[in-house]
Parts: structure tokens; sequence; C-alpha cells
């Protein structure tokens, strides 16, 4: 419980990076096209938060809707974003896809770790979609630069998935288990209490950060009100 909580921030602009790092986050997510729950930004959007914060940025390499990869000239096109998103200056990353069935799609996964050659990366919320999520740890582990699994526990964010995630945490020295539990998903500041007694220790926010909703910007205000709840204050 003494260790400092990460807080990761979704951000889709400069004005959200600068908001994030001024409220306290450790870490923004960077996306674009929220609709879609998160698609790759463009680079001129990479390159700009790079130049306004010195936060860490991981970058997120999905292209469509959804969590499948899509046919092997889509998966072509994953691997050449994540390539210009290396050259234009990404050094962490989030991704994940599944296949029809629910599976993970491990060749796409595989291509894309590939081009990122050793960076560290998130495996999203495609966890949640999963229709065995342990089987998806246990093909993952030990893939390169795999130390977060981003999760809210179910499809249906935290509520629902609060067992799975103190089930989870409780498993962390196991194989396929060690990566980092980065909670977000449908996550209040309510829910923050038991999930730091059961050792998690990293939490991803988004909406929970705009009080306008996804057509306003990142709150400093709001960020900070999370920062103090995961360092022991109370929440205004």
């Amino acid at each position: 419980m003494s260790k400092r909580a990460v807080l990761e921030v979704i951000a889709l602009d400069v004005e959200d990076a600068v908001a994030a790092q001024a409220g306290g986050a450790d870490r923004l997510e960077l996306v674009t096209d929220m609709a879609a729950d998160g698609l790759t930004p463009p680079l001129a959007v990479l390159t700009g938060i790079r130049a306004a914060v010195d936060l860490s940025l991981r970058v997120m390499v999905r292209l469509a809707d959804g969590f499948a990869a899509g046919a092997a000239k889509d998966v072509d096109r994953l691997v050449r974003a994540a390539g210009e998103l290396r050259e234009a200056g990404a050094e962490e990353f989030v991704l994940g896809f599944l296949d029809a069935q629910g599976s993970l799609d491990l060749t796409a996964v595989e291509r894309v770790v590939a081009e990122l050659d050793g960076c560290p990366w998130t495996f999203h919320r495609a966890l949640d979609h999963a229709a065995d999520r342990d089987a998806v740890r246990k093909q993952l582990d030990g893939l390169p630069g795999l130390d977060t699994y981003l999760t809210a526990g179910s499809a249906d964010g935290v509520d629902a998935g609060l067992p799975t995630l103190l089930a989870e945490a409780a498993r962390r020295t196991e194989p396929g288990y060690e990566q980092q539990l980065l909670v977000g998903g449908g996550l209040r500041l309510d829910h923050v209490p038991q999930l730091r007694a059961a050792g998690v220790n990293a939490f991803h926010i988004g909406g929970a950060a705009r009080p306008d909703g996804w057509t306003g910007p990142v709150s400093e205000r709001s960020v900070r009100e999370w920062r103090r709840t995961l360092d022991g204050g109370r929440a205004a």
C-alpha cells in the first residue's frame, strides 16, 4: 500500500496531455476516435504531445473498431503503423487482437510485437472480451516487452469484473500473471480502496477525467482528485 500507484490517463490531444500532467498523471495512453473505443492517433498528435509533456506515453496500435486484426493485408497495415509510430518517437505501445471465436490472434500480436523490437507494451481490454482470459495470458507469457494488462475484469466494466480483478491480483506471482494489472473500464473512485488493499497499483481513466464527456477536454481538477485518492487522501 505504500508504493505510489500509477495513474494513466487517456489523451486525445495536447490539451488533454498538459492537463493530465498538471493533475498528477504518471502516464498517458494516446488514442483517437473514442467512438470506436480508441484507435491509432495521427503522428502529428504523437509528436505534439511528446513536445508538450515529459510523461511516459503508450500509443494505441489499432486501426478499426473491435478486437479483430483482420486479414493478412490488415495485419500488414498494423505492422506499418507500429513502425511509423516508432520512427516518430513512440517508445511504449498498447495493442491486443482476438479472432472471431474470442481466442487470442497470436499471429497478429507476434507480428506487431516483432516490429516493436522489445519496446514495452500493454495488452488492452481485448482480454475482457476473450473466451478464456487465462488461456490468453498463458499464450502471451514470455512475449518481449509485455509488461501490463489493461482490464476491467469483465466486458461490462469494473462493477461486474471486480471479483475477477481481485482473484487475478492474488495470482501475481504465477506465470502469465506477473505483468502489472492496470485497472480501467468503468472505474470509479469508490473502487480504489478495495483494489489498493488487494495490491493493485495501476489505474487507467478516460471518461472519469472528463466532466463534460468525450466532447470535452481532460480536467486537471479531476485528475488531481484521482491522484489524491490513489495517494491515500480523501476524494473531494
